[in-house]
């Protein structure tokens, strides 16, 4: 979906959700020495300004990290990520996943991100640098062609922008075969809620594929804006690593607070 460019959403609930969940996922993987591949098949530009015209046109960050940055202990992975990127970039700035697996992962690990959009795509490279290797590339290719990775040890994360209804059915089959090339793979999927229950068939074909250690964490948080239809943000992974059940039973009772 070549229109869509996230600084309209960057900083919102959904994304604090995610971007909390995927920061305690990696922090877990790095605590071993063995290294890893992180891959991403929708990466956006990396790096958002919160004062840009285009994410003041929706205010999503407002309710968001404008208002619930409290969800955080300065201790916690992501909270820690959001210190550094402000320090070096200004008090403005929100870094999307591939920036947060950039700040966690270690010299040795590797990052592949996939992105479609010329501009975003040019965007995520300049935020990137050398640490990154950007594929202009449809994300599922690229994630197909690179599974199993080298390292082996490692995190996908599928993050689109679900613009397109294809990608409800998409998600599922490329679930399937990249765990069947990369067994080992801890695979994330995110999803938005919205009040039709639109996700539902794809969370049910997801669970009829029988993943090991399969984690659902979902959250509920009031429409962002007049006429906005998310209502919630979810997060399916398998191989999901050990400690991330206590981090999604600490947000949903967090935004169950909110609601």
């Amino acid at each position: 979906m070549l229109s869509y460019q996230h600084i309209y959403h960057a900083g919102n609930p959904a994304d604090l959700h995610k971007h909390a969940l995927l920061a305690v996922m990696l922090a877990r993987l790095t605590e071993k020495p063995k290294p890893l591949s992180y891959l991403e098949t929708h990466a956006g530009r990396a790096l958002y300004d919160l004062a840009s015209d285009e994410a003041r046109k929706t205010g999503e960050a407002e309710a968001g990290i404008g208002a619930l940055s409290g969800l955080f202990a300065p201790d916690h992975p992501f909270a820690e990520v959001l210190s550094r990127v402000r320090a070096r970039e200004g008090r403005t700035a929100y870094p999307g996943s591939p920036l947060i697996a950039s700040e966690l992962l270690r010299e040795g690990d590797s990052l592949h991100l996939a992105e479609l959009h010329p501009q975003e795509q040019a965007a995520l490279a300049q935020a990137m640098g050398r640490r990154a290797k950007v594929h202009r590339q449809d994300g599922y290719e690229m994630a197909m062609s690179l599974c199993p990775p080298e390292p082996r040890r490692g995190l996908l994360m599928i993050d689109p922008s679900y613009e397109v209804k294809t990608e409800y059915d998409r998600v599922p089959q490329v679930i399937r075969q990249l765990h069947r090339a990369w067994n080992v793979g801890v695979l994330v999927v995110w999803y938005p809620i919205l009040k039709d229950a639109r996700h539902r068939p794809m969370l049910r074909a997801l669970e009829a594929l029988d993943l090991p250690k399969v984690l659902r964490s979902e959250v509920s948080f009031p429409p962002v804006r007049a006429g906005h239809g998310m209502v919630g943000s979810g997060m399916f992974v398998a191989n999901t690593p050990y400690g991330t059940e206590d981090e999604a039973a600490r947000l949903a009772a967090a935004f169950r607070e909110i609601a």
